[in-house]
């Protein structure tokens, strides 16, 4: 099993899902994710990608309608953005990516805050470890039965391997979100 496929594994089995929802189907092609290198002070993150901006500098997260913005507050003030989409957009990650592409670049570096924004009651937690995309045919795939804050933030924390606690999670309406 792959160093992606365990932590996939263990979070599936810790949101109680089934063994057939728990394989992991990595898109044929991982798009860039941003760099840590030398980070702007203002990114666009568009469905399921993922950026940093340095200290002091502001994420836009374009048109968030059914889909959910996962942004870490660093210690350093700088801002890494994840924006999760139900469906995959064409070249971009998958939701069953995101979590851990936003957690190679936050990598090692001291987390203050992780906010969770946009349209919790389209979400099932279950998601981030297996994309709408990922079930086949005559697979049964989850539909969220209201808003799961604490699934959703669950989801996230585990996704992250970062402590709940600092997980926030809030139903915005539709529009941009821009966090600095």
């Amino acid at each position: 099993m792959g160093a992606m496929a365990l932590p996939t594994a263990l979070l599936a089995l810790q949101l109680g899902l089934s063994p057939a929802a728990q394989a992991y189907e990595p898109a044929a092609e991982r798009p860039h994710v941003g760099s840590s290198l030398a980070a702007p002070d203002r990114a666009t993150v568009a469905e399921g990608q993922v950026k940093e901006v340095a200290p002091g500098g502001v994420i836009t997260y374009p048109s968030v309608t059914s889909c959910l913005t996962v942004t870490v507050r660093l210690r350093d003030g700088g801002l890494v953005g994840a924006h999760a989409s139900l469906f995959q957009v064409p070249g971009e990650l998958r939701s069953d990516e995101i979590l851990a592409a936003l957690k190679d670049l936050v990598g090692n570096r001291p987390v203050t805050a992780i906010e969770v924004k946009g349209a919790v009651g389209a979400w099932h937690p279950s998601y981030f470890v297996k994309a709408i995309e990922g079930y086949g045919e005559g697979e049964q795939v989850p539909i969220p039965t209201g808003q799961d804050f604490d699934g959703i933030a669950r989801a996230v924390s585990l996704g992250l391997g970062l402590p709940h606690a600092l997980v926030t999670v809030e139903d915005v309406p539709d529009g941009d979100q821009i966090v600095d």
